[in-house]
């Protein structure tokens, strides 16, 4: 299991791509982890046979724990792979077979005090207070005695006052089980992810949107035009992505209380935009970040968007690619959405959501002052923001100059 991060201690092996017995060459992907940050898929060190598979799929271990053999194949017959339900011995200490105690309900802050002198993940710890469980009471499996997510699982399996296991207590694969109405199957590893913090984000930030039409008929026609040449003379495709990504920069450079953060009773002013792009997978939904984007060009930005959404959907992003995002954009009208309500992607406090461009009639002011009706291409943009940091007319000033930045483009694209 590789260190993919400081902040990374655990893993949970999805889907092992190779058996044992087969033939791997060296960066070939091996399998497949889930993280508390990221899903990726593990190349292989080196070339040679899989002789061994050590921990099956559906196990969590840590980091630098053995998870398989790669020999040159004159070994013994290859052993069968380990099954979730009954793990093999891998190389990381284990405890010896007990039947934890009970735990006992401590008031918020004396757990939280205790808390902090175990050695353990913001996730453990995380999971140990929703299941009401004091950390120090448990006897840490991992290098040095770190308290792992397994080991909180296996406390609350294993303690009386709980009740019967069920498939959502247990690891489960990357993706959600084909299901028939009336099927219960477990939430996958990503699906609990995202649920734990969408409503952690729900309980911190107050949310307030606020939706504004704009006209991208100029836009449009400005893409159309150009998008063949784009893409010939720089290898890459010409998306709207973008441009809503620069009307954001230039607007978060007027606000920039809207690319800020909020630290205890602080409020912390980033220096540069970061921004979380999110992109829709088959199993969920993961928020790569393009970093420093107020340094790049518009070649730069559609470059970076572009090399995000690959990596995202091919599972090769690191768990570095979807940290520090001072300010999300998501995309639901990629899939016919007229508009959003997005949550926000803490810590940020703010996120902008793009609906469909569809053609509609519009009334036209002309220069001379008359209106006339026209068919124009309209997008609503929606801004989710923190009302604890941020007021409504600050909201409203800001999708000003994301509206007039995109309905009077003048960058080059190149």
């Amino acid at each position: 299991m590789p260190q993919m991060g400081e902040s990374i201690f655990e893993g949970t092996i999805t889907k092992w791509l190779k058996k044992a017995g087969d033939k791997v060459q060296r960066d070939e992907p091996l399998f497949e982890i889930s993280t508390d940050k990221v899903d990726a898929e593990i190349p292989a060190p080196a070339s040679g046979v899989l002789q061994e598979i050590k921990v099956g799929e559906g196990n969590t271990v840590q980091v630098n724990t053995v998870v398989g053999v790669i020999g040159d194949g004159d070994s013994a017959a290859p052993s069968a792979p380990a099954k979730a339900s009954a793990p093999v011995p891998i190389a990381a200490p284990k405890k010896e077979a007990q039947t934890p105690a009970p735990a006992v309900p401590q008031a918020p802050a004396a757990q939280a005090e205790d808390e902090s002198d175990v050695r353990s993940s913001p996730l453990v710890r995380k999971l140990a207070r929703e299941n009401n469980i004091d950390l120090s009471q448990l006897q840490g499996t991992g290098t040095g005695g770190r308290v792992t997510k397994q080991d909180v699982l296996d406390f609350v399996d294993h303690r009386p006052s709980a009740p019967a296991p069920s498939p959502a207590s247990r690891p489960a694969p990357t993706s959600t089980p084909a299901a028939i109405p009336g099927d219960l199957v477990p939430m996958s590893q990503m699906r609990r992810i995202i649920a734990q913090r969408m409503i952690e984000s729900r309980r911190t930030s107050a949310h307030v949107h606020c939706m504004f039409e704009v006209d991208m008929t100029r836009i449009v026609n400005l893409r159309n035009k150009l998008k063949n040449g784009f893409e010939q003379r720089h290898g890459a495709r010409l998306t709207f992505m973008p441009f809503f990504v620069r009307a954001a920069i230039v607007a978060l450079q007027h606000y920039p209380i809207v690319n800020a953060s909020v630290e205890g009773d602080n409020i912390r002013y980033h220096q540069h935009v970061n921004a979380g792009i999110a992109v829709a997978l088959d199993n969920g939904l993961i928020v790569p970040v393009l970093k420093n984007a107020d340094e790049l060009n518009f070649l730069g930005l559609q470059r970076g968007i572009t090399d995000l959404g690959e990596r995202a959907r091919t599972k090769k992003l690191m768990p570095a690619d979807v940290e520090g995002a001072t300010f999300t954009i998501t995309n639901p009208g990629q899939f016919g959405a007229v508009f959003g309500l997005p949550i926000i992607n803490q810590p940020n406090v703010a996120i902008m959501g793009v609906g469909g461009i569809t053609k509609q009639p519009l009334v036209v002011t002309d220069k001379d002052g008359s209106d006339s009706i026209a068919i124009r291409s309209v997008v609503h943009l929606t801004l989710g923001y923190d009302h604890r940091v941020i007021d409504g007319a600050i909201a409203d000033q800001f999708m000003v100059v994301v509206k007039k930045t995109l309905e009077s483009w003048s960058e080059e694209v190149g």
